[in-house]
């Protein structure tokens, strides 16, 4: 009778100095984007449907954009793990920022749902740049895109940032699928 009373002491105890021994938060999250490597049918939907009425719009407007943005003589696949994820992180937050402009509420409507979508992914990007590499300095090539990058930013009219961003957002999330993967992609 007294064994089985110790018992159930016993464990309380050893979960409670067990518990005191790794508290709660101090076990390293792990750093997981592999929910981008296969992108779900219907968030692609979304982006093209959103793409395809941004085309309509422009067709109706005389916006004129000649930034180069994203027209690269490198593949997202020749650079490092880390330097993919700085460079994935800066398209997100152009990405984000055009997408979170003021619109016609039509259009809001439409590009709700891609951005959620590359605001989580942001988001989980962020989460992981903090835990790999916080102190990571990218290479001459990425160096050079993001200063290219904030030339733009600064030059640029808002109209050209947002036109040239949504154009070319399935090159955004081609870059999140092959920083995903963790190895050469096409």
């Amino acid at each position: 009778m007294l064994c089985l009373s110790f018992t159930p002491l016993l464990a309380l105890v050893l979960g409670a100095s067990l518990g005191a021994a790794f508290p709660q938060g101090a076990l390293k999250k792990s750093c997981s984007l592999s929910k981008y490597q296969f992108l779900v049918p219907h968030e692609l939907k979304a982006v093209q449907k959103m793409k395809e009425q941004f085309e309509d719009i422009m067709l109706l407007s005389d916006r004129k954009c000649n930034t180069r943005l994203f027209h690269r003589k490198w593949n997202t696949a020749e650079l490092s793990v880390p330097d993919r994820v700085m460079l994935v992180e800066a398209e997100l937050d152009l990405a984000t920022a055009m997408l979170g402009l003021p619109t016609a509420p039509t259009f809001a409507e439409t590009r709700q749902r891609p951005l959620t979508f590359l605001t989580q992914a942001r988001e989980d990007l962020r989460g992981c740049m903090a835990m790999e590499a916080p102190s990571h300095q990218p290479s001459g090539k990425l160096r050079h895109w993001l200063q290219k990058l904030q030339t733009a930013k600064k030059t640029e009219t808002v109209g050209c940032l947002e036109a040239t961003t949504i154009l070319h957002l399935f090159q955004v999330l081609n870059d999140l699928r092959c920083t995903a993967l963790r190895e050469q992609c096409t």
